[in-house]
């Protein structure tokens, strides 16, 4: 496991976790990183310093990021049952279903959904602010 900074185009900095240092690349070449912050795709990493450890600590590490990894990947499959469970799925017509929730008060329920980039940009500028959630395979 190697652990980056990334940093995008609009200046937002966070962290990133890679099983080795070429899957970084072999992501970015496929337009599979997105920040954080932005969603832009525009990710390069930033400057860091290396971390010096032995063999010892280096399989205590790992054990322990593989750990974290394991249950942030559980917590996340959880969210996901619950979504699935207790939320209608409108698919990629959610920007369509949200505004008539936001705007007509009449709707109300819980929904999910895709949206684009550009529609989220949109309901965002409107004053309706969206969450990304990671959506785990259940099966992987």
């Amino acid at each position: 496991m190697i652990k980056y900074i990334l940093k995008c185009n609009n200046g937002h900095e966070f962290e990133s976790w890679f099983s080795e240092s070429q899957e970084f690349e072999k992501l970015k070449k496929n337009k599979l990183l997105d920040c954080i912050f932005c969603n832009s795709k525009k990710i390069e990493k930033s400057i860091m310093s290396p971390r010096i450890i032995s063999s010892k600590q280096s399989k205590k590490l790992k054990n322990t990021y593989v750990k974290e990894f394991n249950k942030t990947k559980k917590d996340l499959i959880k969210i996901r049952k619950f979504i699935e469970k207790n939320f209608s799925y409108v698919g990629n017509q959610l920007s369509r279903e949200i505004r008539d929730v936001f705007y007509n008060k009449k709707k109300s329920g819980n929904i999910y959904g895709t949206v684009t980039r550009k529609e989220k940009k949109e309901l965002k500028e409107e004053g309706i602010e969206l969450i990304n959630i990671p959506w785990i395979d259940k099966n992987n």
